[in-house]
């Protein structure tokens, strides 16, 4: 059984949208919860989503709250989580149709761990490079905006999420996956908001999140990579 777990911060504009792709797109039945994890919305998310849950969507629907930080929420969903398998997914990403019987697949396969290829909802030449590389199943390929299978027994071994990490938590903990587990890639898309590109302009934020990556891999720190997406991010 799948646990599907959505951190959320102020997403009144994605969020119903995304809980009526879930439920039109999901096959197997075996969708044990969608666990929506808000960090201290102050928008309409969370009427929106208990409106939906409300008007007969087909998907048990959890709410809960949580500390704001991606890592927390996540973590904060996954302690509430019954099913076996964990599927972590942005409020901006939209997994493909059968998304879980794709995943309950590789599980049968004894592939443990995994997400999906990715596009951007966007023609962007330098999106369309990027997302290319996402078939490819290399650590240095991978983001959360990919979304993230993971076995709960993975998962609890792994310590779940690091909370130190304000961003980059997705890599920093897929990153521990690859180096004791094996990890796989399927080959279907997630369709990923670029919103964060149009607001600071694809190049420069390609740029800074390349400078991030390598900053991770010279050795930064969770504190220190968080001042530098304050810095030169805007969320």
């Amino acid at each position: 059984m799948i646990s599907v777990i959505i951190p959320v911060y102020n997403e009144a504009a994605s969020i119903s949208g995304l809980l009526h792709h879930l439920d039109t797109h999901s096959k197997s039945g075996k969708i044990t919860e969608v666990i929506i994890v808000d960090g201290g919305s102050t928008d309409e998310t969370i009427p929106l989503a208990r409106s939906f849950s409300e008007n007969g969507s087909g998907l048990p629907l959890v709410i809960c709250e949580s500390e704001k930080g991606r890592a927390r929420q996540m973590n904060a969903g996954a302690n509430l989580a019954r099913g076996n398998v964990l599927y972590f997914l942005h409020a901006d990403t939209f997994p493909p149709a059968g998304f879980d019987d794709a995943i309950l697949k590789q599980v049968q396969k004894g592939n443990n761990a995994g997400c999906f290829r990715m596009k951007f909802d966007s023609k962007h030449p330098v999106l369309i490079f990027s997302q290319y590389f996402t078939r490819f199943n290399f650590k240095a390929c991978r983001g959360g905006d990919q979304s993230l299978f993971v076995e709960r027994r993975i998962f609890d071994s792994l310590n779940g999420f690091d909370e130190e990490f304000e961003i980059y938590e997705d890599c920093d903990f897929i990153g521990k996956i690859y180096d004791q587990y094996k990890f796989t890639v399927i080959n279907d898309y997630v369709i990923t908001s670029a919103r964060k590109y149009a607001r600071n302009g694809t190049m420069k934020l390609q740029y800074h999140f390349t400078m991030i990556h390598i900053r991770k891999w010279l050795g930064a720190d969770a504190a220190a990579l968080s001042r530098y997406y304050k810095k030169h991010i805007q969320t």
